[in-house]
This record gives C-alpha cells, structure tokens and sequence, in this order.
C-alpha cells in the first residue's frame, strides 16, 4: 500500500511535508487555506513517470478519492476507504520499464 507514498515522498518531499503539516494546522480549513501547497504537490507529482503511470493505471479509484475529499472538507478522514483503494490499485501496477530516476526539475 505505500508504493505511490513512497514514490511521492521521495521525489516531492518538501512539497508533501509543507501540505501535510497545512491541513494538520488547519484541520476546518485545510481544503481553502493549503490549496496553493496541494497544486505545488500535484505539480511536482505530475512531472514523476511513475506517478504519471500509477494515476493513468488507477485513474478512477482517485477520481474517486478526490470526490470524497471535495464532499467531505471537514472530515477528510471519512475518506481511508477511498484512499486505501486508491493505495491497493497503485500496488498493482507494473512499473517495469518506467524510468523511476528521471531528472530532477528546476524548483
């Protein structure tokens, strides 16, 4: 379950941390108050091939976590379900062949 985490936190680090300890301080307004952090991770996601497969692969369980995230802005944690979905479909995507080391984008 943590291929995409680990993926995402090894290239984007800073980005994830930056938004993580975001919503953490502003657990009411997190979805208004840390929109600006969440596009810098999807930025830096995007750019990853990895990523770029796993999203392609599992496209609808996080269309599908992203909906449950936008309908419930005050308890992002009734959305583990989707999330861990999303989390098992990202396990089970070959990534043989992918170039996980590309290199690195300008800040």
């Amino acid at each position: 379950m943590q291929a995409a985490m680990d993926i995402t936190a090894k290239y984007c680090h800073k980005e994830m941390e930056e938004y993580g300890s975001c919503v953490a301080s502003n657990p009411s307004t997190w979805h208004q108050s840390c929109h600006e952090l969440k596009m810098k991770v999807a930025q830096c996601t995007s750019s990853h091939p990895v990523i770029q497969k796993i999203r392609q692969d599992c496209s609808q369980q996080f269309v599908e976590f992203e909906r449950c995230l936008k309908e419930n802005q005050n308890q992002p944690t009734s959305c583990s379900a989707h999330v861990a979905r999303f989390l098992g479909c990202a396990e089970t995507v070959d990534i043989s062949g992918v170039d996980a080391n590309p290199p690195a984008q300008p800040s």
